[in-house]
């Protein structure tokens, strides 16, 4: 239904593993304005057993993914639902699902978001709309990255807007376009390693800030293939996992030294991805926490102005903006730009089921 109103819930799980968040989201258009309202909003963590699932996942055969596929949609569906029925949420328009990444293989034609099976909307008693990347894969683009029509349109007054997730992302306009790809590997990497200390995450990044730089790994990381490759390009944890970690481990260093050199990589690579290093980037996702990080980034890059927003923006942005993904979906607009993910044309990706 095409109105001017949309009162939705943006449900995200990223790479990084944190948990699954869920945002009830209010979109308003007023003129050719869209503007938004973060309204309840939650991070379920995961159980160590679906950390292990879904960090090994990759490795599944057919049959043990099928599996797992329904047995998260359980999962996710009876998160969405304690979520609005604590919350006391009445009329929603739409729950906006990305579900879990488990496979991401473009250049093979292959995707996988699990939790987006048909039943999701009856665990849920909505109408859902979800599976966003799966056509555009289907059209020869990466499926990814898919926020930036949201960064286009919800947070235009930013020159660039960057992601520090599992991995990192940047988007920003240039001649017209909207431009967009996966930087580097950023949460995907650290947690690894902070896990290996007993510890969810780099609180702040005092851990890596006690290491020193080991100036071969990071010249190795560095020279990494896909740091030499045009855009459109993306990343999934099975790079991290074939490529990244191996040339971590081959390195017999402190783990101290190894987040450390790996959050000086992150943050060259960043000032290196930006065609322009003045202006106002907004930073956001878990990343943005880590002082550290964001302190090596502001060092390659003096003459920009590293935005970090309020809190809820800063968490749930992504959540937010697949939110916003399934209003432009019910609404039949473009919501998937052909200019950052390579596919054919622009199109309205995402499934709906009632």
């Amino acid at each position: 239904m095409i109105k001017k109103s949309y009162s939705v819930l943006g449900v995200m799980s990223g790479t990084s593993l944190d948990g699954i968040d869920l945002a009830q989201l209010q979109f308003t258009l007023s003129g050719a304005t869209w503007r938004y309202e973060i309204q309840q909003c939650e991070t379920v963590s995961y159980d160590s057993y679906w950390v292990d699932q879904l960090k090994n996942a990759v490795t599944y055969s057919e049959e043990a993914l099928q599996k797992l596929n329904h047995d998260y949609t359980q999962l996710i569906g009876n998160h969405i639902l304690s979520f609005i029925q604590q919350n006391q949420i009445t009329n929603l328009d739409a729950v906006c699902s990305h579900g879990h990444t488990i496979l991401h293989q473009p250049q093979n034609g292959v995707t996988l978001q699990i939790g987006n099976r048909s039943e999701i909307a009856s665990i849920v008693g909505q109408t859902v709309v979800c599976d966003f990347r799966v056509q555009d894969v289907q059209l020869g683009g990466q499926g990814a990255p898919l926020v930036p029509i949201g960064d286009r349109l919800l947070f235009a007054e930013y020159d660039y807007c960057l992601n520090l997730g599992g991995f990192s992302n940047v988007s920003f306009e240039q001649n017209g376009k909207r431009l967009a790809f996966d930087i580097s590997p950023v949460n995907t990497v650290l947690n690894y390693y902070a896990n290996q200390l007993e510890m969810n995450y780099d609180d702040k990044g005092q851990l890596a800030r006690t290491g020193t730089i080991h100036i071969e790994l990071l010249s190795q990381l560095n020279a990494l293939d896909y740091y030499q490759k045009p855009f459109p390009k993306s990343l999934g944890f099975e790079y991290v996992k074939t490529v990244v970690l191996p040339l971590l481990e081959s390195y017999s260093i402190c783990l101290e030294d190894k987040l450390h050199t790996f959050t000086e990589h992150i943050a060259v690579q960043t000032a290196l991805a930006l065609p322009k290093s003045q202006g106002k980037m907004l930073v956001t996702g878990g990343g943005a926490y880590n002082d550290f990080l964001i302190e090596r980034m502001q060092h390659y890059l003096p003459q920009l102005e590293l935005y970090i927003p309020d809190a809820k923006t800063l968490e749930y942005k992504e959540a937010l903006i697949f939110g916003f993904l399934g209003v432009l979906r019910l609404r039949e607009e473009t919501n998937v730009l052909s200019s950052v993910t390579g596919a054919k044309h622009d199109h309205c990706s995402g499934i709906i089921y009632t």
